[in-house]
């Protein structure tokens, strides 16, 4: 596998030495197989967009040209009619391997160039190669990421294999509460909520001050989109501090606002806001909204 990319940018991981340096590295294992010397491993069942119903009913004999975006934005909204749409894993998919403190000497394929966090604790330092995940061997930063989005998004802990100066080592790496939270900013699935405002979270010592709990989901609103207001979805401002949905104001599994909503809030359906402006609590009930297709980037 060649390619992939991060919340920085859609090239983050792709250059000239990277790429002559995967297919090098595929030439050797195509040796290997023909050689007889490498176990041949099953291969999935093909798929094609015609397979997929909504997708043809909607695209295809629509007479619309299936563009490669459409493929995910459809499994998704298949998986939502089926009732097997998991939010945790669809929606946060490929998560960043940065936020466990990887990050890689680009040109030299899966040679960590610095370790720090949770991979530098479990002993991870710069130079190392890294050659397995999960117990799967990994040859590029496609098979990396392919291999860690299968990792079950309540795991505690990973193992990874690197080979440090000829010998191999295998590392016991712990995962953080929200190791799998990466900014879905560049996604943008047509089954995610859009509320049409953004948040960040409240500091320690504001939510003492306003006397909320500490690991409470209050959020402070730090933008609202024009959109809100065209298409009449809430009143909220900059400035209110939203404390509670529907009544929730705690997560045992994420303290993000913005995470909360787009995992427990349906696309195109309606939450109560609890929110402090001047002061004073108020309701809101605030209703999102369903893109039908995901936006061009900016």
């Amino acid at each position: 596998r060649y390619g992939g990319r991060d919340e920085t940018a859609p090239e983050a991981y792709l250059n000239y030495e990277s790429l002559e340096l995967a297919l090098k590295l595929g030439l050797e294992q195509h040796a290997k197989a023909k050689a007889g010397k490498l176990p041949a491993k099953p291969r999935p069942k093909a798929m094609y967009p015609a397979e997929m119903p909504l997708l043809k009913q909607e695209v295809m004999d629509a007479g619309r040209c299936v563009e490669c975006h459409l493929v995910g934005d459809y499994k998704l909204l298949e998986k939502e009619q089926w009732g097997t749409l998991d939010k945790l894993t669809d929606l946060y998919a490929y998560p960043d391997i940065k936020r466990i403190g990887i990050e890689l000497d680009i040109p030299k394929g899966l040679v960590v160039k610095a370790a720090t966090g949770a991979v530098a604790e479990a002993g991870m330092l710069a130079g190392d190669l890294i050659e397995a995940i999960i117990g799967e061997p990994v040859l590029t930063f496609g098979d990396l990421q392919y291999e860690y989005n299968k990792v079950p998004r309540t795991a505690t802990e990973i193992a990874l294999v690197v080979n440090r100066g000829g010998t191999r080592r295998e590392l016991k790496v712990a995962l953080s509460k929200e190791w799998w939270l990466t900014d879905l900013y560049f996604r943008y699935w047509t089954v995610e909520p859009q509320p049409y405002f953004m948040s960040k979270p409240l500091s320690a010592e504001r939510r003492r001050v306003l006397g909320l709990p500490e690991d409470g989901l209050a959020a402070e609103v730090v933008k609202v989109d024009p959109a809100a207001q065209v298409y009449n979805l809430h009143k909220l401002q900059v400035g209110d501090v939203i404390t509670a949905v529907d009544g929730v104001e705690r997560d045992g599994f994420t303290q993000n606002l913005d995470v909360y909503i787009r995992l427990h809030v349906d696309s195109g359906s309606k939450f109560v806001a609890r929110y402090l402006r001047n002061g004073e609590n108020h309701d809101m009930v605030v209703e999102t909204f369903r893109e039908h297709f995901r936006k061009v980037e900016q």
